[in-house]
């Protein structure tokens, strides 16, 4: 059961705060701890990361990712559609913004960046647009900026979070409504299908990342915390960097830790001895498998083994 180590890729609707969505997730499954990622004001709709139980060790690698938005912008004056793809376009790629004056963070100018803005659709005054942006990127202060360069000053109606890291609008996404019935479901019945439907295992919540795979041998030291080794390496992406977030994978694909790695892909595969990832965050329980030496042992080996 993923209660304990889960993720929902939950709809909020319009009118309650994050905080309280997530509160009443914890009342219906019945769950000490749960957190959100990625705050969403009480209008915005759409994609809110609800974590369950240890999976909310995993928190930040989803408020770092990247945010994709669905935004309906009001022009304040009539201006010519063509003017306002152009503005728009100008605003992709790395911008200055000033958090607003009703957000808690300090009002500091910081870069963020603009990965792709989309002009959907134009009707009179009003602008439909697809904005995929850096995590921190505030959409309203977006809508401001783009209106003082069009000259007629432009402000954001509503807006709806169409991706978060690597939850989507797709098959996953639930609605609280949905949560209450899986979760009424399973406590009349025992089954735990529909609960499984609406409740994804951790691992969903960390496909964003790139994976290193690590022997059998290695996954309980590094659930105690310790560095991966490089004879504890299996296999791994391309293209991972000094310093890159990646997550320690069993060979079952079960999420063992957040790790940064020490070395780029290259080196890693290069490597015959050294670390090659620190972890950062544990996510698999330790004893969940046997600590090297029992491995031995049971090979009928005096040593523990080393694989690459």
């Amino acid at each position: 059961m993923h209660l304990r180590l889960g993720a929902i890729n939950l709809d909020k609707t319009s009118g309650p705060t994050s905080h309280e969505v997530v509160a009443w997730v914890k009342r219906i499954l019945e769950v000490e701890k749960a957190g959100h990622s990625g705050t969403l004001d009480p209008k915005v709709t759409g994609i809110l990361p609800v974590l369950l139980g240890d999976a909310t060790r995993v928190m930040d690698t989803l408020l770092l990712a990247g945010k994709e938005y669905i935004c309906l912008m009001h022009v304040h004056k009539p201006v010519p559609k063509k003017q306002i793809t152009d503005v728009c376009g100008q605003f992709v790629g790395p911008i200055l913004q000033k958090p607003p004056l009703k957000s808690s963070v300090v009002k500091e100018l910081r870069t963020r960046t603009i990965y792709y803005l989309e002009v959907l659709e134009i009707e009179g005054q009003h602008v439909l647009m697809r904005v995929g942006c850096e995590a921190g990127t505030y959409i309203r202060k977006l809508c401001y900026d783009i209106g003082l360069a069009l000259g007629t000053g432009a402000n954001m109606e509503e807006l709806r979070r169409t991706r978060a890291g690597p939850f989507r609008e797709d098959e996953t996404l639930v609605t609280l409504h949905q949560l209450i019935d899986a979760h009424v479901k399973y406590m009349e019945t025992g089954n735990e299908n529909l609960l499984r439907r609406v409740i994804l295992p951790v691992e969903a919540a960390l496909v964003h990342l790139p994976r290193l795979v690590i022997a059998d041998n290695a996954v309980d030291a590094i659930c105690h915390g310790a560095p991966l080794a490089a004879p504890g390496l299996l296999s791994l992406q391309t293209e991972i960097n000094r310093g890159d977030g990646v997550v320690l994978f069993t060979l079952k694909g079960e999420a063992v830790a957040v790790a940064q790695a020490e070395l780029s892909s290259e080196e890693m595969l290069a490597s015959k001895s050294g670390i090659v990832a620190a972890t950062e965050r544990v996510i698999m329980e330790p004893g969940t498998y046997p600590k090297a030496w029992k491995l031995a042992e049971r090979d009928g080996s005096t040593q523990p083994e080393t694989k690459r």
